[in-house]
């Protein structure tokens, strides 16, 4: 019997348990200890941002962005559609509006062209989503916010580790904020970070995050006391987290290396199907330093889709779809509002096949998945 093929198996360095002892130990198990001071250097160092601020999951720091950005009722935020619902709810949970646009055909990345007609005298930020860690066009859409006098937050939730142009995704918008879901490259169960990259978010990011209070300042010794001072809520990662988290991060050269075999592995074979017109392959931009988060293929069309699906679950293959179009959602069509055409991302989205890519996964396996894929799409 072919074995069960998982679509993803979150990857323990082998350190992870040796470090939340440590923690214990410490007697520090709250957020703010050694373990998430050293995971947020690391961040600082390897995305080149001003500060990255360890969060429990990456909604909370997109929910951060929102509040210091002054994010507030009737204020509209332009974003994909084709992205998961927390880059959406962070604005919404502060009254404003998401403003849908459409995606390219190349990388699924936000059509960095059809920003600017999207933009009205109520737009306060556009949010690029960099799809499956290939990043979006972001010397053009830079370019827009600063004309405009708009801010840049980067979705970069699966964009750990890739870059643009080789500037890491994270560093190039005024804020940023990243995931360590399980699901991701580098995992800590849940859990996420923000990124301030402009140094006038960095103080007040700290209060945030700390509720709306100011004890990351009392803590340093800088005030006697420490009380309320902003909007806040309780967004901090726990030092158990930012422990589990500290050994990943140290595998990060390994993990990204074996998770590039993998893709590298599927890319090259399905080279023959993508040549006969049945697959596409992801579209990797010259410019663009891609992390292997994710490997993709589209099909013809949703009937395909849907065969291919059973076809892989039957052979003990864990595959899947993607994200439902935000604009066409329940709460999208309440909350928020597509401009212009949405062919891209309502074709797209109806094709898209994930297939499984973890660290351990062999070559067989890689081998047994194309090949039913193969034989379900003859």
């Amino acid at each position: 019997m072919a074995p069960f093929i998982p679509f993803n198996r979150p990857h323990a360095t082998g350190r992870e348990l040796d470090y939340i002892r440590e923690a214990i130990e410490r007697a520090h198990l709250a957020s703010g200890g050694a373990f998430s001071r050293r995971c947020e250097t690391w961040l600082e160092a390897r995305v080149g941002c001003r500060k990255a601020l360890l969060t429990h999951s990456c909604t909370a720091a997109l929910e951060m962005t929102a509040l210091l950005a002054g994010i507030g009722a009737g204020d509209e935020v332009i974003m994909p559609s084709y992205t998961f619902v927390s880059t959406a709810n962070a604005f919404v949970l502060r009254g404003a509006v998401p403003v849908f646009v459409d995606i390219r055909r190349d990388t699924l990345n936000l059509d960095e062209t059809a920003v600017e007609a999207a933009i009205t005298p109520r737009t306060r930020a556009i949010v690029p989503v960099h799809y499956a860690g290939v990043a979006c066009e972001m010397d053009e859409i830079l370019a827009v916010a600063r004309e405009r006098k708009l801010l840049v937050i980067e979705d970069a939730a699966q964009g750990l580790g890739s870059t643009y142009k080789e500037r890491p995704l994270g560093s190039l918008g005024e804020l940023g904020a990243t995931s360590f879901h399980e699901t991701k490259n580098l995992i800590s169960g849940e859990g996420g970070a923000l990124l301030v990259n402009d140094e006038g978010y960095a103080a007040r990011a700290e209060v945030i995050r700390e509720k709306g209070t100011d004890r990351s300042r009392f803590f340093r010794g800088e005030v006697d006391k420490y009380t309320w001072v902003d909007l806040g809520s309780s967004y901090a990662a726990s030092e158990l987290t930012a422990a589990f988290l500290w050994a990943q991060l140290e595998g990060a050269e390994m993990i990204g290396g074996r998770r590039m075999a993998v893709w590298q592995r599927y890319f090259e074979s399905f080279a023959e199907l993508e040549r006969r017109e049945v697959v596409r392959r992801p579209i990797i931009p010259a410019h663009c330093q891609h992390n292997a988060h994710m490997f993709y293929v589209l099909v013809q069309d949703l009937g395909v889709r849907t065969r291919l699906l059973q076809a892989l679950s039957q052979n003990g293959i864990n595959a899947v779809f993607h994200y439902v179009p935000l604009h066409s959602s329940a709460a999208g069509v309440t909350f928020g509002r597509a401009h212009g055409s949405m062919a891209n991302t309502d074709a797209l989205s109806e094709r898209l096949v994930r297939l499984p890519l973890w660290v351990g996964m062999e070559p067989s396996d890689v081998d047994w998945v194309v090949s039913i894929v193969d034989s379900a799409l003859r």
